[in-house]
């Protein structure tokens, strides 16, 4: 009785994936002949209804959250199914005869089947290795581990990337950022032992929170007389509030960004002067609350709404802080050797996270390198070795999306009418894409 009730369910399941096959075929047929927008509307529409039926899990923070997320077989072989036919549906379209609109949904559900195609190649893989338990040390500790890196890094930051070109991305940044501070140091007419004694000095901080609270708000009154002329969507941005944090599970960074409020934190240690200017740009204007806020007034199609990647939300954050200038948050050459100081951090965690998690480090090596490149700050070090072991990839997405729009502007500034206003219209106005198709919208 058994095995005819699993018979049943199997014939259930090839009758229900032969009907979706026919009708995303007829609708593909339809739309190759016609191309007319009521057939593309129905391809988009029934991707949308079957995608949901999938109830897929939202992406975790930690790896094995996300193994722990898989579902059953027969899920998965549905999964493969619909991703399957969809994927040779959309490619038997004629794109050439949709919309700019219509060609944005096209290759974001053609960008999610392949990479739903990936995850599904391995997770079919993983249910069969006949183990019970995830090993919780790395994911390269884990069976297919790095096939699991590999995929969450696409997902991510971009199907497009490699380990191998982030891991040369982070040797880059590296001595991009420290050419960056020696500068500073030398303009400073010290040298480095006299400047680095100096910078520790008790004038480079506060150790009051009503001087931090006025402190911020003086430059979010700076910041918001220069936004106009940098950034549109300004009448779409509710004011972001500053508070004190209090969470102590937080403690461990300078501020974060939650509900239209940005939270610093002071815990009753000297709050370095050096973090207020670029901290308050990145989590709140025009960082994460302004493109949040955006994007949460800005229209979008249905398609737009459900594939979100929020790993380009960290990019685009890190990108800001390179404006810091012109937006009025570096006061002088100290307030911008304060965001040097923690991008030298997110640069050395670029090629730990794939040193860890790909190459299979241990912590002793990964430690070796942090040291080569920062010193004094060993207790740094082993939070943020622990963390990227738990949460692979994460880390990544500040300097390889900051580098991205970066690298655009550069290419895009070569043309005379160039205008950063514009450019950042551009990269905000349908949400947080991919960049690999965020980079086609630019016209690159």
């Amino acid at each position: 009785m058994k095995n005819q009730k699993n018979s049943l369910k199997g014939d259930n399941f090839s009758i229900k994936i032969i009907g979706l096959v026919c009708t995303f075929v007829l609708l593909g047929c339809q739309y190759k002949v016609d191309g007319q927008s009521s057939e593309w509307n129905e391809i988009t529409n029934e991707f949308i209804k079957e995608y949901k039926k999938l109830d897929l899990p939202s992406l975790q923070l930690s790896f094995v959250d996300n193994i722990k997320n898989i579902k059953s077989p027969a899920s998965v072989r549905a999964q493969e199914e619909i991703f399957s036919v969809l994927e040779n549906t959309l490619q038997k379209v004629n794109k050439n005869q949709l919309s700019d609109r219509e060609k944005l949904d096209y290759d974001l559900m053609l960008y999610a089947c392949k990479l739903n195609l990936h995850r599904i190649d391995i997770e079919k893989k993983w249910l069969n290795r006949g183990e019970d338990s995830i090993p919780e040390t790395k994911i390269f500790d884990v069976t297919y581990g790095k096939e699991w890196y590999v995929y969450f890094l696409k997902k991510w930051v971009d199907k497009e990337t490699t380990p191998e070109d982030v891991y040369a991305l982070g040797i880059k940044e590296i001595e991009k950022v420290k050419s960056r501070m020696k500068a500073i140091q030398v303009k400073s007419g010290m040298d480095s032992l006299t400047f680095n004694t100096y910078i520790k000095d008790s004038s480079f901080f506060y150790t009051n929170v009503d001087t931090v609270q006025q402190r911020f708000l003086e430059i979010k009154k700076k910041v918001s007389k220069k936004l106009p002329e940098l950034f549109p969507f300004l009448d779409k941005v509710p004011e972001v509030k500053i508070k004190l944090g209090t969470n102590k599970n937080l403690a461990q960074v300078p501020g974060f960004y939650r509900d239209r409020t940005f939270y610093y934190n002071y815990f009753n240690t000297p709050f370095n002067k050096r973090q207020v200017g670029w901290l308050y740009i990145h989590e709140a204007m025009p960082g994460h609350h302004y493109q949040i806020m955006v994007e949460l007034a800005t229209p979008r199609s249905e398609i737009q709404k459900i594939f979100r990647y929020r790993g380009v939300g960290e990019g685009w954050a890190a990108y800001i802080e390179e404006l810091g200038s012109e937006v009025g948050a570096y006061q002088n050459m100290y307030d911008e050797l304060g965001k040097w100081e923690w991008d030298i951090i997110r640069s050395v965690r670029v090629v730990l996270d794939v040193g860890l998690n790909y190459y299979g480090w241990s912590d002793q090596k990964a430690l070796g390198f942090w040291q080569q490149h920062i010193q004094g700050q060993d207790d740094i070090a082993f939070r943020e070795i622990n963390r990227m072991k738990r949460w692979p990839v994460q880390v990544i997405t500040y300097k390889y999306g900051a580098n991205k729009i970066l690298e655009w502007k550069s290419e895009l500034e070569k043309n005379q009418n160039f205008d950063l206003k514009e450019f950042h219209r551009n990269i905000l106005k349908n949400g947080l894409l991919p960049y690999s198709i965020l980079r086609k919208q630019l016209g690159l």
